[in-house]
This record gives C-alpha cells, sequence and structure tokens, in this order.
C-alpha cells in the first residue's frame, strides 16, 4: 500500500509538472529602458526588450502585456491585430496612451502615477541654487512661481518653503476639485503667477476639458515677461508656446521639456540656459519605483505572487558627499547637489552648435543616461552650522 502510495504521488506530480510545462507561455514586451526589466517580470513570462520606437504592430502581435516608457504610442494602430490584455507605463505622462482605445478594448491599463514626482523635483531644486549661483541672487529673495501643483508641484512647493522661498502657486483644476486647501492664499490666478521671479510649470499635456493645458502659457502670456524673470519647464512640450518663447527676453530659460522630441526647435535651443533631454525625472529610484508599481500591478491581474529577488541586483548607495566650504550657505548646498547630480552635465551631453548632432545626442543620452540617486540616497558628512545640516535633512539627505 504505502509503495502504491509512492506511485501514484509521484505520478501526480509528474502529471502537474507536465500540465505546467504545456500551459502556454505569457509573453511581454517591454521598452529597453525599463531597468532590470529581464530581472523583474521574467519570472512571469517571456521579456522582449525593444527600444521604445522599434515596438511596432509586428513586435507586439503575439504578446500579452506591454509595458513602455513615453517613446511608444500605444493606440489601435499599434495593439489591434495583437492580443494584449494589459499595458503598463512606467512613466507618469498620458499622452502616448489612447485611453478610450484601451478602454473600449478591455484592455487593462496602469500608468506609474508619481513615480518620477520626488525625482523632476529635486532637479528642479538643483537648477533652483544653480541659477542663484551664476545670476548672484539670493533664492530666499525671490518668489517661485508653480504652475500645476499635483504631484511634482506640491514636491517643489513643499521644498522650497521649506528653503524660505516665497511661492505662488497656480491650478484651476485642484482648488474647484479641493476646496479649503491647505494653504489656499498661495493659490492665484494665471497672471499673477507669472508675476513670479522664477516660473516653473508642471502641468500634464491636455487639450481638451475645462482646463486644457495646451498654449497654456500663450504668446498673449508671454509677451507680459519682463526680462529679470527665469522660466523653467520640465512637463511637456507644448504647454508653453514655443514660438512665442524664442522672442521672449528672460533672465535664464531652463527647459528639460520640448515639443517635437528629440527634434527640438533650434531656436528655442540656443535660448537656454540649461538645455536637458527630458531627464529630470530620469533617477535610477524613479525608473525603478516606475517598473515596481507596473509590475505589481501585472502581478495582481494575473493573480501571481510578486517576486523580491532582483532588488539584488540593485546597486550600493553612493560614496559620502562631504564638503569643507559651509558658509555662505546657499553655496554649500549648491556644491552638496552638484557632488549628488551635476545638471549641468546633462546640458554637456547634448550641447553642440549643429542641431543634427543635437537631436542624435538628445536621444542617445536618454536611452544611456547615468545612474545618478536621489538626496534620500545620499549620506552627507555632517558639518559645524547648525543651520545648513537643518536645510540638508529637509531636503532628504542623510547626515552622518
Amino acid at each position: 500500500m504505502i509503495l502504491q502510495n509512492l506511485v501514484q504521488s509521484s505520478l501526480y506530480l509528474l502529471i502537474k509538472q507536465m500540465t505546467i510545462m504545456t500551459l502556454p507561455s505569457k509573453t511581454i514586451v517591454i521598452d529597453d529602458a525599463v531597468p532590470y526589466a529581464e530581472a523583474i517580470f521574467s519570472h512571469l513570462g517571456k521579456v522582449i526588450t525593444l527600444p521604445g520606437k522599434s515596438i511596432d504592430a509586428n513586435t507586439v502581435k503575439n504578446a500579452d502585456a506591454l509595458i513602455v516608457r513615453s517613446r511608444t504610442q500605444v493606440n489601435q494602430e499599434l495593439l489591434q491585430n495583437s492580443k494584449i490584455k494589459f499595458v503598463g507605463s512606467t512613466v507618469v505622462g498620458l499622452d502616448h496612451i489612447d485611453q478610450e482605445y484601451l478602454k473600449n478594448q478591455n484592455i487593462e491599463f496602469y500608468s506609474a502615477q508619481g513615480c518620477n514626482a520626488n525625482s523632476v523635483a529635486e532637479y528642479i531644486i538643483t537648477a533652483l541654487y544653480e541659477l542663484a549661483e551664476t545670476f548672484n541672487f539670493t533664492l530666499t529673495d525671490k518668489t517661485l512661481g508653480i504652475i500645476g501643483v499635483g504631484n511634482v508641484g506640491q514636491k517643489v512647493y513643499n521644498k522650497a518653503k521649506q528653503l524660505g522661498m516665497t511661492c505662488l502657486l497656480n491650478d484651476p483644476p485642484k482648488v474647484e476639485q479641493l476646496p479649503g486647501l491647505v494653504d489656499s492664499d498661495n493659490y492665484v490666478d494665471l497672471d499673477t503667477c507669472l508675476t513670479a521671479d522664477i516660473i516653473t510649470v508642471h502641468t500634464p499635456l491636455t487639450k481638451t476639458g475645462k482646463h486644457p493645458s495646451y498654449d497654456l502659457i500663450s504668446a498673449e502670456k508671454l509677451a507680459k515677461i519682463s526680462p529679470n524673470q527665469i522660466i523653467i519647464n520640465a512637463a511637456r512640450g507644448g504647454v508653453i508656446n514655443e514660438k512665442a518663447w524664442i522672442n521672449t527676453p528672460t533672465l535664464a530659460n531652463i527647459i528639460d521639456c520640448w515639443e517635437n522630441e528629440p527634434n527640438i526647435n533650434e531656436q528655442l535651443y540656443k535660448t537656454a540656459f540649461l538645455a536637458t533631454p527630458h531627464v529630470a525625472g530620469h533617477s535610477l529610484d524613479a525608473k525603478v519605483a516606475g517598473s515596481t508599481m507596473v509590475y505589481h500591478q501585472l502581478c495582481n491581474y494575473w493573480s501571481t505572487q510578486p517576486q523580491t529577488g532582483w532588488q539584488n541586483k540593485l546597486p550600493e548607495n553612493p560614496e559620502l558627499i562631504s564638503i569643507t566650504q559651509v558658509d555662505p550657505i546657499q553655496t554649500a548646498i549648491h556644491q552638496i547637489l552638484n557632488k549628488s547630480h551635476d545638471i549641468k552635465n546633462d546640458d554637456r551631453a547634448i550641447r553642440s552648435q549643429n542641431i543634427s548632432e543635437v537631436h542624435k545626442k538628445y536621444e542617445d543620452y536618454r536611452r544611456n543616461f547615468p545612474i545618478y540617486r536621489e538626496f534620500n540616497r545620499h549620506k552627507v558628512a555632517s558639518t559645524n552650522n547648525k543651520k545648513l545640516n537643518n536645510l540638508l535633512n529637509l531636503l532628504g539627505f542623510n547626515l552622518i
């Protein structure tokens, strides 16, 4: 009887294993700019990684799931002859996704909203210190106008407020949806917000609805900008009227998001104090967060237990940052920010007098973006300046 039970048990296990082996394997097509794609998703099925712009109807035809970043247009043309039932986007922008088509086709869609908000906010803070040190002004003497106070804009506001800056906020949809906002006195109309010394834009790109953001900062609005103001766009190309912006005298333009990327406007490019190739949200931490959020959603959709072993492949935290100059505090913080991520390098990476060369470098640099970590991954040697230490703690650095 014991032998018979052993035989039956072994036979059962063999049949079960053969059944599992003969089950159709799922296929997942993933943008190759998604970090650790193979390590994270491979236990769910066959992983095929491709450059985002190379993902087409033919490459997704036999796929069950599609994971993209911003370079793939997900629409009927791409998916109509495929068997895809899940689309995940590891970036926060939605203008590359035809959500209505996905809904009508009963295709599950998930976007990693908020995954790179902190990365973009830290880019803005770093840019502010770069501007202050270059043009010899004190940040606390300036007003910061934040247009769009969502995931990113709210973080920019929190950090700027902690640093002692006066902020003007503009976000009509948020005011309508959340009456009685905290700091409601800081919310102003667009024209008032555009009077700030430094203007930074953080709206999504929308062309419909009650508050479309396309051409939000129009030629008419730009005509009122004075030559001592600064404009930053780390949101989406198209929110600011680029044709008018070219002829708008400013103290400085910092541009990370452009229309017609990577074939950006040559004249506008030449106006930029810092021109970067849509990489403000490209910290490793933001990318991994986006990947992880989509991964967990796909596991849930396929009723599969997530795995964590892939996390062993993540790099160690950066080396200790230390400085000797602690006064003035603004200069000290600027030095530390440059040691964590010098955004001037992102400008230099695509800088050229030849716009065709800029276009080529733009996409190449995005695809081969160097690893940098967010502030909370950095350790900073504590200084003898308590105020400086406090500000660094508020920014998220770990003092030791």
